[in-house]
């Protein structure tokens, strides 16, 4: 657009080759190449398509639980719940399908029950707007992982593997390569990246993580939309039960224990800033593969649990560094020029 000056302003952002470099996600990207790379020489059989599949499934289960995790975030919140929340509503699924013997009556009690756990977290955040998320979704996962106890006492519920179809949703792949779950963590992470990129909803997102009382004044619905966003967090974590149940067959009060760490990790690892209205869902995304491939590789040279919780820990810790140490950079170089 020409002004009455001569001057040209220009409405579309310059996008040079530098600043590309210097993106998150072009880091991301490297930091993949480089896992993939390090496990290739760890292992002969790393390249190996059905055991990659295979044992790409086997974190996909918290991966989905990553994907509403990103927008929770990006919102300045926090839901701790999801671990318990998935517990719970695999142990409906069970009890459910044990009692009544029709698997679909479970798969549609854990549904709802995951997405009324999801909705009780929003319901309280939104009612009691001073209560802290950490504190609530904390507290709400006690919850949870209570009633499963309650439950299940010291025992587990099982049996689903006996319906074979139901298996398959977890093991079953197109042309015995390509897993169905693969495929559905693939569609489902594109319908949320453009949902929050794409959307007026993910607009209205940003918008409340970058300033929640801005947001109120320019007319976003702040408490509706976080209400929305724990909800659907909720219908996820019911969808991951069903799909852990058609995995693992039994479920018991302990498990998906620290899923709701690992979602977080692959989401502030992808650049989603925990403070909110910051972040981009590719990031989260790749961030995702490079999570479990890299616990894959190292599992390839059988590092123990704890060397690779502590290396992520570390990988993690320089993550949420490196803005910082971005801007002090800055700072000397101003400092140097004035």
């Amino acid at each position: 657009m020409a002004t009455k000056s001569g001057r040209t302003i220009s409405s579309v952002r310059e996008r040079s080759a530098k600043s590309l470099f210097l993106r998150w996600e072009f880091l991301l990207v490297l930091i993949f190449l480089g896992v993939n790379v390090m496990n290739i020489s760890l292992s002969s059989n790393y390249l190996d398509a059905y055991n990659l599949f295979t044992n790409i499934n086997g974190f996909l289960t918290k991966a989905l639980v990553a994907l509403p995790m990103a927008y929770i975030l990006l919102l300045g919140d926090i839901d701790l719940s999801v671990g318990g929340n998935i517990c719970l509503s695999a142990t409906v699924l069970g009890i459910v399908f044990n009692s009544t013997g029709n698997i679909w009556f479970g798969i549609m009690a854990a549904i709802t029950v995951g997405t009324l756990c999801g909705a009780l977290n929003g319901l309280i955040l939104t009612k009691y707007t001073e209560l802290a998320p950490m504190i609530v979704t904390l507290a709400t996962n006690i919850v949870f992982r209570g009633l499963s106890e309650r439950i299940l006492g010291d025992g587990s519920t099982g049996g689903m593997q006996k319906i074979k179809w139901f298996t398959e949703l977890y093991y079953g792949r197109v042309g015995n390569m390509v897993p169905y779950l693969f495929i559905f963590f693939c569609v489902l992470a594109l319908v949320f990246g453009l949902v929050m990129h794409k959307t007026v909803f993910g607009r209205h997102m940003f918008a409340i993580g970058e300033n929640k009382k801005a947001a109120a004044y320019a007319g976003i619905k702040v408490q509706k939309v976080r209400m929305f966003v724990y909800t659907l967090a909720g219908l996820i974590c019911g969808i991951t039960a069903v799909i852990y149940c058609s995995w693992m067959g039994s479920v018991k009060s302990n498990a998906c224990e620290g899923y709701e760490l690992e979602a977080i990790s692959m989401c502030v690892l992808g650049g989603i800033s925990t403070a909110g209205g910051k972040g981009t869902f590719v990031g989260s995304f790749i961030a995702i593969f490079i999570v479990g491939l890299l616990r894959y590789g190292l599992n390839l040279i059988n590092l123990s649990g704890q060397t690779i919780r502590i290396i992520l820990g570390i990988l993690l810790i320089v993550v949420v560094l490196y803005p910082t140490i971005q801007d002090a950079i800055k700072n000397r170089k101003k400092k140097a020029v004035k």
